[in-house]
């Protein structure tokens, strides 16, 4: 992740954190793996990369929508 994320004149960097961290921590308790593993998965993935353009507002969904995004995206 790379400076500050901005929508409409707000910094949304946190709330992307907090939504990341939010996504890893499911896919580390669906999958049985470590929150780093998961985290590492996530950032790598088509779903992490929709996630990270703000215009959609896609980082305004649930954590688990984007975790159910991740998995039919991924097809695991």
């Amino acid at each position: 992740m790379n400076g500050r994320y901005i929508f409409k004149g707000e910094d949304i960097t946190t709330d992307l954190l907090f939504k990341i961290e939010q996504v890893a921590s499911i896919l580390a308790e669906k999958e049985g793996i470590s929150f780093d593993d998961a985290h590492e998965k996530f950032v790598v993935s088509d779903t992490y990369n929709i996630l990270i353009r703000v215009n959609n507002l896609y980082w305004a969904e649930s954590a688990e929508f984007i975790a159910d995004e991740y998995y039919r995206i991924n097809k695991t």
